[in-house]
């Protein structure tokens, strides 16, 4: 069950970078633009809003296979 514990972490903290990143995609559309230059959309903004749907459902499958991962754990170390 450690590595339980382990994945279910991970899939936490990537459930929450992901969903900070999708949400900070809305409010502010050019920061890949302004991190790295490249501009694959040439200011049109339909990559962004790809990038918002793709970012928001990895939170959302990361959030969901955490939490079943955290229930997992915490029945396995409630019946031992």
């Amino acid at each position: 069950m450690r590595a339980s514990k382990f994945r279910a972490a991970l899939e936490s903290l990537i459930a929450l970078g992901a969903g900070f990143l999708g949400i900070i995609t809305i409010f502010w559309h050019d920061w890949i633009e302004a991190l790295t230059g490249w501009d694959p959309d040439h200011h049109n903004g339909s990559f962004e809003w790809l990038i918002v749907a793709a970012l928001l459902a990895i939170a959302v499958v990361s959030g969901i296979a955490a939490r079943r991962d955290w229930r997992v754990t915490a029945t396995a170390t409630a019946t031992q």
